[in-house]
């Protein structure tokens, strides 16, 4: 194919094809020649155009196909556009030319048909450079249509359009020829010639004004003609002709019809035609008359929904200005309309009208208008239901029986008001919370008006009433109890009148189904009130026979809606249900006998009246609470329902016709009920035995007739598309019988069914017919014997034929095979396989469709190759001998079923011959039907062949692009065949697409142009399946899909009228987000700029805010559930993708959805209505059905659930900045540094934006956009709260906007406001406050008052007398607020803990630290030192509600039976979330308020316990409710709870009390250290790491002050305090019972898990080599070890000496292993190990001198054992220092600080010991020997501590390093110090020097300090070097000085002596001496004598 794309075609490579492969040639290079003219340079157009005409002319006489001759004709257009069009009007007349000729064969056809498309796009395209030819070109076209078949007729109208569109004005004189040649083809027995007429008087009205002025009226009779007996395309096209007229005469678009002498038409003589043709039809005056005479009518329900939809154009094109403008006339007109007696003489033709003015007012009022004005429009619509309503109250009270109204006039009435109910009800509804102002408005009183019609004559009336109000508490939740009240207080008083008793009861079963719409439902007593109502109207009911039907009724309809509450509620009424059940019905079969003997057919009406409404109960028991169905509910239900089934035979031969419409009622509820239960569950003591009981009911059911329809339909349905079950067997039923539709009042039980729209139950004997077709799917497969039973049938001589068989033998088996059971023996395969068999050839397609999957189910249960392979030759031979096309299509359709369910045939040889056939069968053009039924099987073979099917892809590309290039488009069902399996052939390649192959390369390239080829297609479902192609082709080869065409076909067909088309484009766009969003999003923009023909009335709204502004605008128009949610996740996948790159766009787009709501747009959508005026009407894909907005803008009135999802997308933008974004986006310093230099942009910098958009959501009248608006503002507060604002240091960037948080936060705090509203309010207060941006006290008190009023709420509980919603949002409210001030009790209560007066208390810890928020201190303590009480108290009944909730289902009975302090018994289920998520803060709450107090609290007189009781039950509840929790497999995804159980612990062990209760109790607190042990292993975060450490470090603690405290009392009482503790007898500690074992295992968990090396078994392990392990450690890391180390030095105070023995060596093992690990690190450590060293060494250095100086190492039971094991560690630590690493770098530092402490705290047996001493000494030799000053310095540093320490232990050291250390400072004076840190070492051996001269002995210390003073002497400088000397050196100079002068004093006899004995050293002295004093002077001088120039005022500077 690549040959073809040239400018000429190639006609060598042309002619080297076939003919198949030629006319796809041909097409790929008109695809190509299309793409390449208006790009390519118009001189070489010119240059070619004389050869590019001959070419085309030559594939015009080659008879192309339809796809190739429309592509033909707008390529030869387009060439004479571009190039030269002089000889244009050449090629015109050789059109005609051919159109002229008399050949009439079927092989010229193509021709002519090229030669009229070719016509229509050249005078589309030129335009009226051609208009010489235009009258002669245009006589030819209509005098050909006068003999030309219907693709000619077509083709002809569709050019006469595009000629008519290209000449504009200038076609005017032949305006009205064209009109009388279109007038015949728009009533053409064609219905594609009748779409193509009526298109072409759309174009041709827009200068033709005749068309809507004189002859409107005409062109309305014959659309009426036309929509008789039409499609729905035919309608589609009818409808927007008859519209826009209708529209254009009541406001002309033309500047020059005024001058033409036209007036305008009035909306009233518009609306007059229309409801003349809904009354008359298409009908002449006579023929009206005449049936108007005999009381028929002959309009069709396709003319009147014709005109429904015209209607609904007329307004959409007049546009929604117009509408609220004239709304009032409008709803006048078309309430006239619906009373109408002639549009509602039947039944059928009632419902058909209500429906049509239904539509009328929803597609317009729902799409056209604005929230504002919608509420406008439902004013309207009040007012006009009351004054019906008071007219018909006027007539029915009138006593003159002359005037009195009449029926005719009720139900005249009642259509009005169901029509207007109805869509009050729906507007009210679609405006949710934002209607509240409706019912506050008294000049409306709609509730009161739509109460009145309760009492209306009519049923339709009163159900219409019913669902209004249902829809207000739907819309407002709050109105819902107070409904309930008002209309349970009327029913109570008005028992006795019959409209009152059925219109009340409808309306509480009504708002009863409302509450499965309200999540925060009604009070739990409702039901109690309405299961008294029942009861009460159940037995009064047989009081009146008066109103006994009615209160039967009512009481029934109200248990069934009670029953939709659910479980929660009906389990509290359930026994009182049992006994109604019980009493309704006989208590067996033998009374039912009697009973039968009884009455007369009034009483059984009434009786079967009753048990159908308790049979419907049952079902709505049933399928509500399911869970209440126990075998013992169940087994009390069958014996009614054994009634009930015996009932039914018998009353029909005793009473018949006389009881005909109540039985039908009764048999309906039997059906229903059974289908819901398990057929096993049909066994029991009560009922019959299965076999008799299933015979009835399977016997009852094949009575009725109308079984066969609709089986097959649902059969066929559920076959092919599944989803459209319900609406085909409507359709079906409609054409079949004389029923309009469904009602409601068909079945008012419906009325509280979980729905969004009115529900529309079918008549009773439709719904019979559905309900016994599912029954007996479901019993049939228990039946004994199965296809036996048809004898069964026979034998009862009822009515039999092959149109029930064929479907119950379906079902038969289709039942068989789901449930895998056996057909059993061959006796019953034969007639099974005769009945479907035959069935496969019946004329009847449903049946035959049925047949086939019939066939196909039971060969799949047979399961038989034999028999598989003989059922696939008997249709193959059918296929090869008949010649009818009903057996072909059936046994065509039977060849794909087979191969769909049983792997078809598994042989390649029979999968040829199936291909093979389906082929042939395929290329039957004579038979289109034959062509759709062999392809749609091919498709289905296609799909389930797999791979088996490679061998026959290429064929089946060749066959599909034959067929699509010539098959007429008029063939819409095999172009949608074809497209079934082109989209198979696609899915089949799959990945095999992407190769390189030549031959992949032809199979993608024809998949290519098929797609091409069916997006070019008039019909939406075939572009549809072309969209799905491409998608797969995407998915699967996603290179060679070219985005930059594919994109802006796609974005054209965004608008239109089509849903599953819209479906396609946005599931294609989906997918195409997912991976490449910027690029969709470029292409879309770009869409103006590459081709004009796709301009459409999207480009507008792409163009100007992007493909994601028309994806908004989409969403708002969208009510299909499964399209807005693909809109939404292309939203969000193009925001993840692309978002943070364009901030700015996605926020503006946000914000401009956000801010289009009905307010503000009044004046901008006049001003541009008044714009499209000037403009004209433009062409557009909107919806003709569903209007759109007249304005250009895409965000005008917006509906509330958009805006909602917007605010949800400004959340998604914020988290994809903080996940995927730059850290910029939360820094605003950063972020303006990033803007000087570069042009991006930051989050941070739009923080005014993204606060305006959560204000004005939080602000709005939608509770949904309130919700969304705080939970953004809540997102907001938590990521911004911290950055600080860089132009005002000190202070943050959220404080500026303080004003409109607490604006934002006070209307959810209202009296009215709902609780879910509060509750987050709460929420976003407690964050507001915690964050610590409000540091004014003043603007604080304004965020706490709204909680405080919140608080004193909830200190009401349970007192409050109006409860509007369920109990449950009373406990959910109130577990927010005390979750709101139990945050904020985290900001000051943390800080009380160190104030005074709580000395001995632990501090806070630094995991608590962490919370601190800076509003916590004095001020915010002030504000809520008064509410601490009453919040204690409250917080305290909360936890004791949430552990009553948590207990398990054994101790359920143990629960209060009133319920909890927040909760009752009744909600306890509504009520157990709310608890889970609130109680982990109250509970961190409740312990820091017991820590602020200390555990002492006050107690009144009156109370029953004690204050150590109280403080008990306390402490064990927290401790209970923690441990708990942090033992749960659950909390792994709730961080932050486990966080608040630690937090909590901790401040509870901060305090005396509660430490010592833990400490007493060994066994708690081992329990505790295992849940802390199991939660350090399983939870990886560093603070909860931390957190456990600490809380284990405080139960050591408790341990610790126990043990102590029990050694002091036993030192007191027999002097061995020391030997209690753990390990006291044996020394062993028990693992499960050992607190210190618990604590070591979790301390060596710790260690191990950080420093793997310290396990033998993990030392080689890749996890780290040996030493240099500190280097990965992190801060936490770090922060964890240093804490069990920490941990692991007290375990040994806690145990007896014996046990202390124990665990030493374990402790030194683990102290010597993590010391080693750090002081040892490979060479070239980085800086983290540095870091690590100087956080973690100090930490093992501290534990160590703790384990040391343990008092058990001084213990007499312990000391030796202590002793040997502490020389082992010395002997381990000197060890150090010899390590095998190669050229170690070991931190002598550290080890010299560990060796010094040993030598230091260890008793002096541990090391004196040789030759431990002696290498201890060795160690420090070598580090004076050291040539690093820091080790130098640190090592002189700690030989002065050792020097100072004992005798015994300091004399050796002293002896064998005090020459060291003497010889190292006399070697100064040679070297002085160059550094500081030189100096430093000098300085400290200095000290270590005069430390040593001190430990020596008096007689002794002179000749040490002989040694001294010479040392010092040496260090001092004469005159001249000190003034050239470092700093270091004169340093050392002066300290020299200084150390002399305060030593030779002490020493004086030494220092003269030495003096005397050395000259020298005495001048040197005397002259450093002598300098420092002419220094001192000096500077005393300069002090004393100011300068000159100094101030005189001299400024104070110290101010110390």
């Amino acid at each position: 194919m690549e040959r073809a794309h040239s400018l000429l075609l190639n006609e060598e490579a042309c002619s080297q094809l076939g003919e198949h492969q030629r006319a796809e040639f041909v097409f790929e290079w008109l695809r190509f020649l299309k793409k390449l003219l208006p790009a390519a340079d118009r001189v070489d157009v010119k240059k070619n155009q004389k050869c590019l005409v001959e070419q085309l002319t030559g594939i015009l006489i080659g008879s192309p196909g339809p796809p190739t001759r429309w592509l033909l004709a707008h390529c030869l257009a387009l060439l004479y556009r571009v190039g030269d069009s002089l000889t244009s009007s050449h090629t015109v007349d050789r059109c005609n030319d051919i159109i002229r000729s008399k050949d009439d064969s079927p092989s010229y056809l193509p021709t002519r048909l090229a030669a009229i498309a070719c016509l229509g796009a050249l005078y589309e395209q030129l335009g009226r450079l051609l208009v010489n030819t235009f009258k002669e070109t245009l006589a030819n076209l209509l005098k050909a249509i006068k003999s030309a078949e219907s693709q000619g007729r077509y083709e002809i109208m569709l050019s006469v359009e595009k000629i008519l569109r290209g000449l504009g004005v200038s076609a005017v004189p032949c305006h009205r020829d064209i009109y009388k040649a279109t007038r015949a083809c728009l009533t053409d027995r064609s219905m594609a010639v009748r779409c193509a007429a009526a298109k072409c008087l759309l174009e041709l009205q827009r200068e033709a004004v005749f068309l809507w002025t004189s002859e409107l009226e005409n062109v309305a009779t014959l659309c009426f003609r036309a929509f008789e007996s039409s499609n729905y395309d035919v309608r589609v096209a009818i409808s927007k002709l008859l519209g826009t007229l209708l529209a254009t005469a009541v406001e002309p678009k033309q500047p020059t019809a005024h001058r033409q002498g036209s007036r305008r038409s009035s909306l009233e003589e518009v609306m007059d035609l229309l409801t003349g043709g809904f009354l008359r039809g298409g009908a002449g005056f006579l023929r009206a008359s005449g049936d108007k005479l005999k009381g028929t009518s002959s309009v069709s329900k396709d003319i009147r929904i014709g005109i429904t939809q015209s209607c609904v154009v007329f307004v959409s094109c007049l546009g929604g200005v117009w509408l609220e403008a004239n709304f009032s006339a409008l709803l006048v007109l078309l309430m006239e309309l619906v009373s109408q007696t002639r549009a509602t003489q039947t039944p059928a033709d009632a419902v058909c009208c209500r429906r049509c003015i239904s539509f009328i007012l929803r597609a317009t009022l729902g799409s056209l208008l604005g929230e504002k004005a919608q509420i406008a429009a439902a004013k309207e619509i009040c007012l006009a239901i009351g004054k019906q309503k008071r007219a018909v109250d006027a007539a029915m009270c009138d006593g003159n029986v002359e005037t009195r109204v009449t029926t005719t006039d009720v139900a005249a009435s009642q259509h009005v008001l169901v029509c207007a109910l109805l869509e009050l009800g729906s507007l009210v509804q679609g405006l949710a919370s934002t209607a509240a102002s409706l019912l506050t408005d008294t000049s409306t009183a709609l509730l009161d008006t739509v109460i009145s019609v309760l009492l209306h004559p009519s049923v339709s009336a009163r159900l219409a009433a019913a669902w209004c109000l249902r829809c207000v508490a739907v819309a407002l939740p709050s109105q819902g109890a107070v409904l309930l009240d008002r209309c349970a207080e009327r029913l109570n008083a008005l028992k006795s009148c019959p409209e009152a008793v059925a219109g009340y009861s409808s309306a509480i079963a009504a708002l009863l189904g409302a509450v499965q719409h309200c999540p925060l439902g009604i009070p739990h007593t409702k039901g109690n009130v309405v299961m008294g109502l029942a009861e009460d109207l159940l037995r009064s009911a047989t009081q009146n026979s008066r109103i006994s039907i009615q209160r039967t009724q009512a009481g029934w309809l109200l248990l069934s809606s009670l029953n939709t509450l659910g479980p929660a509620v009906v389990e509290h009424h359930l026994p009182r249900m049992l006994v109604l059940w019980r009493c309704a019905f006989p208590p067996s079969i033998r009374d039912l006998d009697m009973e039968l003997r009884r009455g007369d057919h009034f009483t059984w009406q009434v009786t079967l009246e009753g048990r159908a409404g308790a049979l419907c109960a049952m079902k709505s028991l049933v399928i509500h609470c399911r869970d209440l169905l126990t075998d013992d509910v169940i087994g009390r239900l069958l014996t009614p329902l054994a009634c009930a089934v015996a009932l039914v035979p018998t009353l029909i031969k005793s009473y018949g016709n006389l009881i005909k419409n109540t039985s039908v009622v009764f048999r309906l509820r039997v059906y229903e009920i059974l289908a819901l239960l398990p057929p096993k569950t049909y066994e029991g003591e009560n009922a019959y035995t299965l076999e008799d009981y299933r015979s009835n009911v399977v016997l009852s059911v094949c009575v009725e007739k109308d079984v066969c329809v609709c089986v097959c339909v649902c059969v066929c349905v559920c076959v092919w598309r599944p989803r459209c079950v319900t609406l085909l067997c409507c359709l079906l039923q409609l054409q079949r019988s004389s029923v309009g539709g469904g009602t409601l009042e068909y079945d008012p039980f419906t009325i509280c069914v979980k729905c969004q729209d009115v529900p529309a139950p079918l008549p009773p004997p439709a719904a019979l017919t559905t309900a016994a077709v599912q029954l007996f799917g479901v019993i049939f497969p228990h039946i004994i014997c199965n296809f036996l039973f048809y004898d069964k049938l026979r034998d009862y001589n009822l009515w039999i034929s092959p149109q029930l068989l064929t479907p119950l033998s379906f079902l038969c088996v289709q039942h068989l095979g789901s449930s895998r059971v056996g057909l059993g023996p061959e006796e019953v395969r034969k007639p099974a396989l005769g009945l479907l068999v035959g069935a496969l050839e019946s004329s009847n397609p449903l049946l035959r469709c049925m047949a086939a999957e019939g066939l196909s189910r039971l060969v799949q249960v047979v399961n038989d190759p034999a028999f598989t392979v003989s059922m696939t030759l008997v249709s193959f031979d059918k296929l090869k001998t008949a010649r009818d096309a009903v057996t072909r299509t059936g046994h065509a359709l039977a060849l794909g079923s087979l191969y769909r369910y049983v792997g078809g045939i598994s042989s390649p040889q029979h999968l040829s011959a199936c291909v093979g056939i389906l082929f042939t069968l395929s290329q039957d053009s004579t038979s289109p039907e034959v062509q759709r039924w062999a392809l749609h099987s091919l498709s289905m073979v296609i799909d389930h062949a797999g791979p088996l099917y490679h061998g026959h892809v290429e064929a089946s590309f060749t066959l599909v692009l034959r067929l699509l290039l010539s098959i007429p488009p008029t063939h819409v069902e095999v172009h949608q065949s074809l497209g079934r399996c082109l989209n198979a052939l696609v899915t089949t390649l799959g990945p095999d697409l992407q190769g390189e192959g030549q031959s992949v390369s032809a199979l993608r390239t024809s998949c290519l142009v098929g797609c091409a080829v069916m997006q070019d297609s008039p019909d939406c479902l075939v572009e549809a399946q072309a969209i799905s192609c491409l998608q797969q082709l995407h998915m699967f080869a996603p290179r060679h899909v070219n985005l930059a065409s594919l994109v802006p076909s796609l974005c054209v067909n965004l608008c239109s009228s089509y849903l599953s088309l819209r479906r396609a484009v946005v599931a294609c766009l989906r997918q195409l987000a997912q991976k490449e969003a910027l690029e969709v999003s470029e292409h879309a923009v770009a869409l103006p700029h590459c081709d004009q023909c796709l301009l459409s009335s999207t480009d507008v709204t792409i163009k100007e805010v992007g493909l994601e502004g028309a994806l908004f605008s989409l969403l708002d128009r969208e009510s299909d559930p499964r399209l807005c949610q693909d809109i939404q996740e292309t939203l969000v996948h193009m925001m993840s993708s692309i978002a943070t790159g364009k901030l700015a766009h996605w926020l503006k787009l946000c914000k401009d959805v956000l801010s289009a709501s009905a307010g503000g747009c009044d004046v901008k959508r006049k001003r541009r209505h008044s714009l499209s005026e000037e403009e004209g009407e433009r062409d557009d894909d909107a919806s003709v059905f569903h209007a759109t907005s007249e304005s250009s803008g895409p965000f005008t009135n917006l509906r509330w659930s958009t805006r909602v999802f917007a605010v949800e997308c400004v959340c998604r933008i914020i988290a994809l900045c903080e996940s995927h974004g730059h850290p910029a986006h939360f820094d605003m310093a950063l972020a303006q540094e990033h803007r000087l230099h570069e042009s991006t942009d930051f989050l941070v910098l739009h923080l005014a934006a993204l606060i305006r958009m959560a204000f004005m959501a939080a602000t709005d009248h939608s509770d949904k956009l309130r919700l969304s608006g705080l939970q953004t503002l809540l997102v907001i507060i938590r990521k911004f709260a911290a950055i600080p604002e860089p132009e005002f240091p000190g202070h943050v960037i959220l404080e500026q906007y303080q004003a409109n948080v607490g604006a934002a936060l006070r209307p959810a705090f209202t009296a009215d406001a709902p609780p879910d509203v509060t509750a987050k309010a709460c929420q976003v207060c407690s964050a507001w406050i915690a964050s610590g941006v409000v540091s004014d006290l003043r603007d604080l008190r304004r965020v706490h008052q709204l909680l405080a009023s919140s608080l004193v709420k909830v200190q009401a509980g349970k007192e409050v007398p109006s409860q509007l919603y369920n109990e449950g949002t009373s406990t959910m409210e109130t577990l927010a607020v005390l979750k709101a001030w139990a945050e904020v009790s985290h900001c000051w209560l943390i800080p009380v803990q160190a104030c005074p007066g709580r000395q001995g208390e632990q501090a806070a810890s630094p995991l608590l630290e962490e919370d601190c928020g800076g509003a916590g201190g004095p001020g915010l303590l002030t504000l809520v030192q008064t509410d601490l009480a009453t919040l204690s108290r409250l917080w305290l009944a909360a936890l004791q509600d949430y552990v009553l909730l948590t207990l398990p289902q054994d101790y359920s009975a143990q629960l209060p039976a009133t319920g909890g302090t927040f909760y009752t018994a009744e909600t306890a289920e509504q009520a157990r979330p709310h608890y889970c998520s609130s109680w982990a803060p109250i509970l961190h709450a409740t312990a820091l308020w017991l820590n602020s107090t200390g555990f002492i609290m006050s107690t009144s007189l009156a109370s029953v316990k004690s204050p150590e009781d109280i403080s008990s039950d306390r402490l064990h509840l927290i401790l209970g409710i923690s441990v708990e929790f942090l033992c749960s497999p659950h909390s792994h995804d709730q961080m932050e709870n486990i966080s608040s159980c630690l937090q909590a612990l901790q401040a509870l062990l901060e305090v005396s009390w509660p430490r010592s209760k833990v400490g007493n109790d060994q066994v708690l607190s081992v329990e505790l250290l295992s849940v802390l042990h199991r939660l350090i292993v399983t939870r990886e975060a560093p603070g909860v790491q931390l957190a456990v450490l600490e809380l284990v470090r405080q139960v050591v603690c408790a341990a610790q002050e126990h043990v102590k405290e029990k050694r002091h009392s036993a030192e007191g009482e027999c002097g061995a305090g020391t030997l209690f503790g753990e390990g006291r007898d044996t020394g062993g500690l028990v693992p499960g019972r050992s607190l210190v074992f618990g604590a070591l295992e979790l301390c060596l968990c710790v260690l191990v898990r950080k420093l793997p090396q310290l396990s033998p078994k993990l030392a080689g392990s890749p996890s780290g080599g040996q030493g240099g392990s500190s280097l990965s450690l992190s801060d936490s890391d770090c922060r964890q070890v240093a804490a069990a180390l920490a941990i692991l030095s007290d375990l040994p105070s806690i145990c007896s000496p014996d046990g202390s023995v124990s665990i030493l060596p374990t402790l030194m093992y683990l102290l010597m292993g993590v010391l080693r690990e750090l002081v040892q690190q490979p060479c070239g450590g980085g800086a983290g190990g540095g870091e690590a060293l100087g956080l973690v060494v100090p930490a093992a250095l501290q534990a160590l001198r703790a384990v040391l100086s343990s008092p058990m190492s001084r213990s007499e039971k312990s000391r030796g054992a202590w002793a040997h094991l502490l020389r082992c560690a010395l002997n381990t630590l000197l060890d150090f220092w010899d390590s095998g690493t190669p050229n170690p770098v070991v931190d002598e530092v550290s080890l010299l600080t560990a060796l010094t402490i040993f030598l230091l705290t260890a008793s002096p047996e541990v090391t004196t010991a040789q030759p431990l001493q002696t290498r201890c000494i060795d160690k420090f030799k070598a580090s004076l020997e050291s040539k690093d000053p820091v080790v130098l310095s640190r090592s002189y540093q700690l030989l002065m501590s050792v020097f100072q320490s004992k005798t015994g232990v300091a004399v050796p050291f002293i002896q064998g390093l005090g020459s060291c250390v003497v010889g190292h400072l006399q070697g100064v004076e040679r070297r002085r110090p160059q550094s500081s840190k030189e100096l430093q070492a000098i300085q400290d051996g200095v000290r270590a020097l005069e430390a040593l001269v001190f430990a020596a002995d008096e007689m002794h210390r002179p000749q040490l300090v002989a040694i001294l003073l010479p040392i010092l002497i040496s260090f001092l400088l004469d005159e001249n070097a000190l003034s050239s000397a470092p700093a270091s050196a004169r340093t050392l100079h002066e300290s020299a000085l200084q150390d002399l002068m305060r030593i030779g004093p002490q020493h004086s006899s030494v220092f003269k002596a030495l003096m005397a004995s050395s000259p020298h050293m005495k001048a040197r002295l005397e002259a450093a001496v002598k300098g420092n004093q002419e220094s001192v002077n000096a500077k005393a001088t300069q002090l004393q004598v100011p300068s000159k120039t100094s101030p005189s005022i001299q400024l104070k500077t110290n101010f110390l």
